[in-house]
C-alpha cells in the first residue's frame, strides 16, 4: 500500500527507525534459505515485525512521544502489526510474540503454542515455536 504524500505530525521522528526495519525485510525476505529448516524461513520475517510493532506500540503506550493520530496512521498503513499491538494491551498477553500463537486453530488438539506455556511448567526447557522460532513470550516467564 502507498502511503499519501501528507502523513502526520510526528512522522520524521519515526521515518529513519521505520525505513531500517524495512531494509532489513527485504534483505531476509532475498537471503537464500538452502541451509535452513522449513519452519525457519518466516522466522527472522516474524521477529523484524514484532520489532517494528513493538517500537512502535512503545513510543505511543510508554513514552507517550507519538501522537494518535499517528499511531493510527502506522496501523492503517499496515506498517506495523495492528492485531499483534491489540493483544499487547491485554493483561497475559503483554510479550506476546506473534498473533498465530494465540489461535487455537492452529494447533493440534485446539491448544495453544509452546512458547505461551511459562518456562517453569514444561517438560522440556528449551523449545522453539514452529510458527515464529520463539523460545518462550509468557506473561509469567
Amino acid at each position: 500500500m502507498r502511503l499519501p504524500s501528507v502523513k502526520p505530525e510526528g512522522w520524521s521522528q519515526i521515518e529513519e527507525r521505520l525505513n531500517s526495519f524495512e531494509t532489513r525485510m527485504r534483505e531476509v525476505v532475498n537471503n537464500p534459505i538452502e541451509d535452513k529448516r522449513r519452519c525457519e524461513d518466516s522466522w527472522e520475517i516474524s521477529k523484524i515485525n514484532h520489532q517494528r510493532s513493538r517500537y512502535i506500540f512503545d513510543l505511543y503506550h510508554k513514552e507517550k512521544t507519538i501522537s494518535r493520530e499517528l499511531y493510527e496512521f502506522c496501523v492503517e498503513y499496515k506498517l506495523v502489526d495492528g492485531s499483534l499491538m491489540t493483544h499487547w494491551k491485554r493483561q497475559g498477553f503483554e510479550t506476546l510474540c506473534c498473533s498465530s500463537c494465540i489461535h487455537k486453530a492452529n494447533f493440534t488438539f485446539g491448544t495453544g503454542c509452546v512458547c505461551r506455556v511459562p518456562r517453569t511448567n514444561r517438560e522440556v526447557k528449551v523449545l522453539e515455536c514452529q510458527t515464529c522460532g520463539c523460545k518462550g513470550c509468557a506473561s509469567g516467564d
